[in-house]
């Protein structure tokens, strides 16, 4: 998957506070991801993440 800083996943499952979209902060092995909802940041492996992921919106320049 082509992943990339400041994109927003829309994850298949809801995080506990009911946000499904999350920012992506960083990439690599693992994603730092921050919840767009709470503000809450999570490391999740890549792998893992791939799985969850039900779409990717890209973040434009401005």
């Amino acid at each position: 998957m082509d992943i990339q800083v400041k994109d927003i996943l829309l994850m298949k499952k809801a995080h506990p506070c009911g946000g499904r979209e999350w920012d992506v902060l960083r990439i690599g092995m693992d994603f730092r991801l921050r919840c767009r909802n709470c503000g809450r940041e999570m490391m999740i492996p890549r792998s893992k993440a791939e799985k969850a992921i039900k779409s990717i919106v890209r973040q434009t320049e401005e």
